[in-house]
């Protein structure tokens, strides 16, 4: 029977498991009684993927039907530094699960679109997760916080990041309207902008220094970025009207 590989994103972690990215999905998001239900996003990773911080041989190994004759739905073989670790070239298919269990699937690139707004909005998700207000575009975000800059010591091996939606605020953080933005810390965003605005030494704002990923969907932007100092992908979102069109039942748990 069929073992897969799924790299959780929150919380960080590897995981095998028997279940199929859908089973998977609705099993982290509504199927265990250690936790409330709610949203989860992961990749399904190659399951060729070696790498000697991982005991991914043992893990699979442990992967069996349970006494029951049910799927073992879960081994976690690491929750500490996957991230870093990750071969990106062995990841797949992302999937973003509502709190309802229902899956939607993003294909990979390792192009990433322009931006041409003066401000962007990212909730980093891992290694750590505070929400940012930068001046970067995604690539040169990535840049920025991997390979760290003159102005700043602090830099990640790895981040993996979604891009969130500004509205009118991208590109003029006093006047802009706010309609549609689903954030309730709407006043304290706009100083946060309008600090990167008059300071032309400053690249990045903590809006949120402990800020949990528990962003909205449709408020995704672009999409959902993993940079390394050597190597991106990118998984897009769909737009508003695709999701309407095409993944109904998705986009309708994912608003409400």
């Amino acid at each position: 029977m069929r073992k897969h590989l799924y790299f959780s994103l929150f919380p960080e972690a590897l995981i095998a498991s028997m279940l199929s990215p859908d089973e998977f999905g609705a099993y982290i998001a509504i199927g265990d009684h250690k936790k409330l239900h709610g949203r989860a996003m992961f990749i399904e990773v190659d399951p060729d993927f070696r790498h000697p911080f991982f005991e991914i041989d043992e893990g699979l190994e442990r992967c069996v039907p349970r006494p029951d004759g049910g799927l073992k739905r879960s081994v976690y073989i690491s929750g500490y530094r996957v991230l870093e670790h990750m071969d990106f070239s062995m990841l797949r298919k992302l999937y973003l699960v509502t709190e309802f269990g229902q899956v939607l699937g993003l294909d990979s690139s390792t192009e990433i679109p322009e931006s041409k707004d003066a401000f962007h909005l990212y909730q980093e998700v891992a290694p750590v997760t505070p929400l940012v207000a930068s001046t970067h575009g995604p690539e040169s975000f990535i840049k920025f916080v991997t390979r760290g800059s003159e102005n700043t010591l602090l830099k990640w091996p790895a981040i993996c990041f979604v891009a969130l939606e500004l509205g009118e605020l991208a590109n003029d953080p006093e006047n802009g309207s706010v309609a549609g933005l689903p954030y309730t810390y709407i006043s304290h965003l706009r100083e946060c902008l309008l600090d990167l605005k008059h300071r032309e030494d400053k690249q990045r704002k903590l809006v949120d220094r402990n800020h949990i990923p528990d962003f909205p969907y449709p408020a995704i932007k672009e999409g959902i970025f993993l940079g390394k100092p050597d190597s991106v992908l990118f998984y897009a979102m769909p737009s508003a009207d695709e999701m309407r069109e095409k993944y109904h039942n998705w986009w309708r748990a994912a608003n409400r």
